[in-house]
């Protein structure tokens, strides 16, 4: 980890990875060869990639069923958390959709606006396997979208051995009501669902995390349908004052407990730590080291960590500053008095107040969504949500009246100015 005064930062540019443009020239040959030969490219490059190159990608009917009912009996524990986590995620879905308000306004006389909002017909919902099956991203895409009404909801992960999904994949969409699971991992995935093959319907929305190769075939095949964001490393910035409200929870050991959270991911995830002093810093980093001596993913957390930042801030506003120029997809506020710094705090995914809110919660059970933008992106958008499967569109309906009349002068007036005399000429025909 590299530790710096917060003005060394402004300087500071992160190792570039790997060059998106290789990664490119890989998905764009597999986009395209999904596209010509549909299924048989899937197996090809099932055989290639994954560890089974299952014959008919669609997972049998029942397979959900009995995968959850395995867990049930197996893994009871695992079974109740998941009960919980999608309960969770599904009541903050509905409240969110409760937001999403259909009317029309009588904006003058005669001229009346609407909105209404439309649950999209198919969403394409994908789920790592990889060293980690991501069983609860099958949660954080598939109930939303259901929140939504979308009609169909279909799921797509890599196969293992037997030729399927992960079973405790197959058993989070059984809970999340997916009927239809296709043993597809990686970019062909992403492909299959954006174009359609024999066996793979066409979805109108790909969600949900991946790997670069993931991320590059929904960049490039977005048109062909739609996407949440096209995800980059996974990312969290802790802020901390260095105290704690708890006794028996010792700051630094929290914060470096959620760095190392963050870092255990990948080799490219990335975890941030702004504290108020050098010693501080110090503490932060052994407590950091002293962790990673029993952890099971300790390989790959200290590789993450090699691009791992303490940043020592002297000022509140000094910290807001560079928080707000990282932008980052988790940010943890780990400080007395948080109400002097949510107003000031703009850029940020997901934002957990205090030292209890780990990240982990909002990963996995608390109801927030875990798909967040990463990459600097939250300095534009945020998160998924259910408003990703709904379309919000707009209606005009107009009558007789002063304020018809209005519009439709105002309208011509423009066009005409902008050279567009037909335009003119179709507000100006409608005289009543």
């Amino acid at each position: 980890m590299k530790i710096m005064q917060a003005e060394e930062f402004d300087l500071y540019r992160e190792a570039p990875g790997a060059g998106r443009g290789d990664v490119d020239a890989v998905v764009l040959e597999i986009i395209a060869a999904v596209k010509a030969e549909g299924d048989a490219a899937l197996r090809r490059y099932a055989a290639r990639f994954d560890r089974c190159s299952p014959e008919k990608p669609e997972a049998p009917e029942g397979a959900g069923e009995e995968a959850w009912r395995r867990l049930h009996r197996d893994e009871p524990e695992l079974a109740a958390a998941l009960c919980l986590a999608s309960d969770h995620i599904r009541r903050f879905a509905e409240l969110q959709k409760a937001q999403c308000t259909d009317f029309e306004y009588e904006m003058s006389p005669g001229l009346f606006t609407g909105q209404r909002h439309i649950p999209m017909k198919r969403a394409g919902i994908y789920a790592p396997g990889g060293r980690f099956p991501l069983v609860s991203s099958v949660l954080m895409g598939a109930v939303p979208a259901a929140v939504a009404g979308v009609g169909e909801i279909v799921l797509a992960s890599p196969p293992a051995e037997d030729g399927l999904p992960d079973r405790r994949i197959l058993a989070a969409a059984h809970l999340a009501g997916v009927k239809r699971v296709f043993a597809v991992g990686g970019a062909q995935a992403i492909a299959a669902l954006a174009f359609g093959t024999e066996t793979v319907p066409r979805a109108d929305i790909i969600a949900g995390p991946g790997n670069r190769y993931v991320a590059a075939a929904k960049r490039l095949l977005f048109g062909q349908a739609g996407i949440d964001f096209a995800a980059g490393p996974t990312d969290v910035l802790i802020i901390t004052d260095g105290k704690s409200p708890f006794p028996g929870l010792e700051s630094a050991d929290i914060a470096a407990a959620d760095m190392l959270a963050q870092a255990e991911h990948d080799r490219d995830a990335r975890a941030r730590v702004l504290v108020p002093g050098g010693a501080w810093a110090e503490r932060i980093a052994a407590a950091v080291e002293k962790r990673l001596a029993g952890l099971s993913t300790a390989e790959t957390a200290r590789a993450s960590l090699e691009e791992g930042l303490i940043i020592i801030y002297r000022t509140l506003e000094e910290a807001v500053r560079i928080a707000n120029a990282i932008a980052p997809e988790h940010l943890e506020l780990q400080v007395e008095h948080a109400e002097d710094w949510i107003p000031r705090l703009e850029n940020y995914g997901s934002l957990f107040i205090g030292m209890l809110s780990a990240e982990a919660l909002g990963d996995y059970s608390a109801g927030i969504n875990h798909t967040l933008p990463t990459s600097g992106a939250a300095r534009f958008t945020g998160g998924l949500s259910v408003r990703h499967f709904l379309k919000t569109v707009t209606s005009l309906r107009c009558v007789p009246g002063a304020g018809f009349e209005e519009a439709r002068l105002a309208a011509a007036a423009v066009a005409r100015a902008e050279g567009l005399a037909a335009h003119a000429a179709s507000a100006e025909s409608r005289v009543v």
